[in-house]
């Protein structure tokens, strides 16, 4: 009897640190993160990702693992990326703009789906209503089609008496953004000249378009990995052409463009990390209802707009959320 009971204890001493941390044989979620951009462009988005999932109470390597993957821009290299991640068997894909949730879409129907972002998400057919959404996409949309307008009527309270608009747009991916824009050009009286630009060498040549057709200003659409991952280059041109410029991301303003107003992009990131969490315990995405942005960030670099000389309105600095000075 008492060689049975140390035996007993023995195996209970051995066993006990199997049980006192993470249990052997638990299942350790995988979730996969496909951005469409650069690291160095967009790295900050999947990492405002990971905190959001901290501060839900998730460990990583403990009690989640991430599989990070960037699609660099190259068509090619989104689809090999969301079909890699699709391979892993990962429990729930994040990705963000049209194309990265197109290029997952692509290759599942049955593994969750979170948008960080998406532009129009029942408009391009991922899910079948924003209530609804059915299928295995959910997620955050950064809907508003009157921001383009709203962004025109931001360029002309600066200078009133502006006529000529560029707009420096991907038509492969955008039409939408082009075309709000328009009618809202039309309904300000505004000329705008379409920019069109589908790959990083051609943003140069649009700048020289831009001059030559006497632009005045220059709107980037938000929902545009080219133009995001390239903002640097592109503001950077901007001022040296002495173009007024607003997008929506507010990295656009902090990094030199005149303005941005729009969804904070960040913080969708963030909060995508909601739908994750629920979809980890067991809710099924097409139950979860898209959410729509209820507010709008503007941000004004006061920098940028002392080097183009202009004077921006004080009843426009204090309506701003942030000024960079």
């Amino acid at each position: 009897m008492m060689l049975a009971l140390i035996v007993t204890l023995t195996v209970g001493v051995l066993l006990a640190p199997l049980t006192a941390g993470a249990q052997p044989g638990t299942k350790v979620p995988k979730v996969g993160i496909l951005q469409v951009g650069t690291p160095a462009g967009s790295g900050h988005l999947s990492a405002a990702f990971k905190q959001g999932m901290r501060e839900r109470g998730y460990v990583e390597g403990q009690s989640v693992v991430f599989d990070l993957r960037f699609g660099e821009l190259r068509r090619e290299q989104l689809s090999e990326a969301a079909a890699e991640l699709v391979r892993m068997k990962v429990d729930v894909i994040v990705t963000s703009t049209d194309e990265g949730i197109a290029a997952v879409k692509q290759e599942t129907q049955t593994i969750p789906i979170v948008m960080a972002n998406s532009t129009d998400p029942v408009g391009t057919g991922f899910v079948a209503s924003l209530a609804h959404p059915g299928g295995n996409i959910t997620g955050n949309s950064g809907m508003s089609p009157e921001l383009s307008g709203k962004r025109l009527e931001l360029l002309k309270e600066i200078v009133p008496g502006l006529s000529r608009v560029a707009i420096l747009w991907n038509p492969d991916i955008r039409v939408l953004d082009y075309n709000q824009t328009q009618d809202a050009a039309r309904a300000l009286r505004l000329h705008l000249q379409s920019v069109e630009v589908s790959r990083a060498g051609d943003i140069d040549r649009a700048f020289a378009a831009m001059t030559t057709g006497r632009a005045e200003a220059l709107v980037v659409p938000p929902a545009n990995p080219l133009a995001f991952s390239n903002r640097s280059g592109i503001v950077r041109l901007a001022k040296k052409n002495r173009l007024l410029s607003i997008s929506g991301p507010s990295e656009y303003a902090e990094d030199g463009g005149l303005m941005a107003y729009g969804v904070n992009v960040v913080d969708q990131w963030r909060r995508a990390a909601m739908y994750v969490d629920r979809i980890l315990k067991g809710a099924r995405p097409g139950d979860l209802p898209i959410e729509q942005p209820s507010k709008f960030e503007l941000v004004i670099n006061l920098k940028t707009a002392k080097a183009l000389g202009l004077t921006i309105p004080p009843s426009l600095v204090r309506r701003a959320d942030r000024v960079v000075e």
